[in-house]
C-alpha cells in the first residue's frame, strides 16, 4: 500500500495492527520498525513519525491491550442482566480475549510485572481485577457470593479461566470444545464463589 493512502492516523493504526501479527507470528523478538515499514510498503523512516523505537511500539502495544481488555470486561460488567450472568459474562470475555489475543496477552502480563512499568500502566493492567472485584462486592451484598475479600475471590476466578485460556492455546484441550469447556468451568467457578445457605 503506498504510503499516501495512510493518513489522519492510519499508519499509526495499521503498524499496531501488524505489529500485533509480526509478535504472534514470531514473538517480540521478530519485531523492528524496518520490518514494521516493509510489511506495510511505506519509507524506513514513516513509522518514526508515530514510534521512536521498537520498545515504544511494544509499549503502545501493551497499552491497546489493556484498553481492549477492559472494554470487554466493562461491557459484561455492565449488563443488565443478574450478577450470576454477568459474572459468567466477565468470564468469556477475558477467556475470548485471552485464546484470540495470546501473544499480545504474554506481552502484557510481562510489561506490567517489568520493574521499569510505568504506575499509569500497572492501573491500567490492574482495571481488570478491579471490575471483576465490583461486580464480587455487588454480587455479596445482594447475598449471592460468599462473603471474603472481592478482590482475592477475583483473582481466583480469573485464575480459572485464565488456566482454562492456557490450555486451549496450547492445544491441551485434547477433543474438548473450548466452548463446553468454557461452560462447565464457570458453572464449577460459580458453584464455588456462590454463598452457603
Amino acid at each position: 500500500m503506498p504510503e499516501g493512502s495512510y493518513h489522519h492516523g492510519n499508519l499509526r493504526a495499521a503498524l499496531l495492527e501488524r505489529a500485533e501479527a509480526v509478535l504472534t507470528e514470531s514473538g517480540p523478538v521478530g519485531l523492528s520498525l524496518r520490518g514494521l515499514a516493509r510489511d506495510l510498503g511505506v519509507s524506513h523512516a514513516a513509522p518514526t513519525r508515530h514510534f521512536r523505537d521498537r520498545q515504544a511500539v511494544l509499549d503502545a502495544l501493551v497499552v491497546s491491550g489493556f484498553t481492549e481488555l477492559n472494554r470487554r470486561l466493562q461491557t459484561a460488567a455492565d449488563d443488565r442482566g443478574a450478577v450470576e450472568q454477568r459474572l459468567t459474562g466477565l468470564g468469556r470475555a477475558y477467556l475470548g480475549f485471552a485464546v484470540e489475543r495470546a501473544a499480545l496477552l504474554q506481552l502484557m502480563f510481562a510489561a506490567k510485572h517489568d520493574e521499569q512499568a510505568t504506575q499509569e500502566l500497572r492501573a491500567l493492567g490492574h482495571q481488570a481485577l478491579e471490575i471483576a472485584a465490583r461486580v464480587i462486592a455487588e454480587a455479596q451484598q445482594s447475598g449471592v457470593v460468599r462473603p471474603g475479600d472481592p478482590v482475592r475471590l477475583a483473582q481466583v476466578a480469573f485464575s480459572t479461566v485464565h488456566g482454562l485460556a492456557t490450555l486451549a492455546v496450547g492445544g491441551l484441550l485434547d477433543d474438548t470444545p473450548l466452548d463446553e469447556a468454557a461452560d462447565l468451568s464457570l458453572q464449577v467457578l460459580l458453584a464455588g464463589l456462590r454463598a452457603t445457605p
